[in-house]
């Protein structure tokens, strides 16, 4: 029986020696085995059939009773791991927190566990009789929210 660990430790072995990262590791109930990588440039179907293939070798005949797929992490799914982030620093993103609400701005930056979010808010400024749109930075925690994802825009 083939231990996700195992996958894991394969995986991070054929990524030392390219520019991917590990999102995630899946095993489904019908047998099969799902990775997920990515890349700040995006991931090729070459590179993907290139793992495949590493692992396959790897695994041999253990692999028989398992379905193998590799893919990339899917454009507009909920970040897993924190290089997500750090790949989508000035686009746009979604936050959903733990009371439900959601916030839609710019990712501003990165730092460890937190990260910053421009949203324009409508306010009352001073001076103003009616509120005024104005950027204002969130900070979360990615261990306190619901998710964050990319939003693709068609602007």
């Amino acid at each position: 029986m083939i231990e996700k660990n195992e996958v894991k430790t394969i995986v991070e072995e054929w990524l030392t020696s390219n520019e991917y990262f590990l999102v995630d590791v899946m095993f489904t109930p019908d047998d099969r085995i799902v990775v997920e990588i990515d890349h700040a440039d995006g991931v090729w179907i070459e590179d993907c059939a290139e793992l495949s293939r590493f692992l396959q070798e790897r695994l041999g005949e253990e692999l028989g009773e398992y379905e193998l797929e590799v893919g990339s992490a899917g454009i507009g799914q909920p970040f897993k791991v924190p290089q997500q982030y750090n790949n989508h620093v000035g686009k746009e993103v979604e936050v959903l927190d733990n009371d439900g609400k959601k916030v839609q701005g710019v990712l501003k930056n990165v730092d460890g566990d937190c990260f910053t979010v421009t949203t324009t808010e409508k306010q009352k400024v001073e001076g103003k009789k009616r509120p005024v749109m104005v950027e204002v930075d969130k900070t979360f925690n990615m261990n306190n929210i619901k998710y964050t994802k990319y939003l693709l825009s068609f602007k």
